[in-house]
């Protein structure tokens, strides 16, 4: 079903639609017309995929306050968030076509399959670098994109950083993060070597 004007979508959703590719969005059409009432005031999308969870295949929506799982069917629906700062980590994993995207939240687990190859890893990196800001924001931040200093952390295991910005430059070049963004997540990561 076509849009009746380009108007009636949120900018933001728009910008994110722009830079995913159709294949990557497949039979998530009734989810994206609604994601905006899904939404709460002052968040928005960064990135989106379609692919199959719980009852569906639905659309999953990585916001600047959560990652968001929506599934609209003909005669029920489903919603499921999970907050960034409840997410201890996020795998994917790819078969010969399509990936699988699984996030560990509050000790739960959430798969989602049938994903983009391509998409799914981008927006996999999408939200490791998400957690890692919401991570890192100072108390009284409100979100990990106003982030602008991030604490060292003391750990044997820190994340190398030349592949945080690697990782970081593809984002950016898929488009999931805006230049801004980049710049402040790099210059974190550059602080911290």
């Amino acid at each position: 079903m076509a849009r009746k004007n380009s108007e009636e979508v949120r900018p933001d959703i728009q910008a994110v639609l722009d830079r995913t590719p159709s294949s990557a969005r497949v039979g998530a059409g009734r989810e994206i017309r609604k994601l905006p009432s899904h939404l709460m005031e002052g968040e928005e999308v960064k990135a989106l995929a379609s692919g199959l969870y719980g009852k569906g295949n639905g659309l999953l929506t990585l916001t600047t306050h959560r990652v968001l799982f929506t599934y609209e069917g003909w005669t029920n629906s489903q919603t499921e968030d999970f907050p960034l700062n409840r997410i201890s980590s996020v795998q994917w994993e790819t078969g010969m076509l399509l990936g699988k995207l699984i996030i560990f939240a509050s000790g739960n687990k959430a798969e989602f399959t049938q994903m983009d190859k391509a998409n799914g890893k981008a927006l996999a990196d999408a939200i490791r670098m998400n957690i890692e800001a919401t991570a890192s924001v100072p108390t009284g931040t409100s979100t990990p994109a106003q982030a602008t200093t991030e604490h060292p952390r003391e750990s044997p295991s820190a994340p190398d950083p030349f592949e945080q910005l690697r990782k970081l430059g593809e984002l950016r070049d898929a488009g999931i993060l805006t230049p801004e963004e980049f710049e402040a997540k790099k210059e974190q990561i550059l602080n911290r070597m």
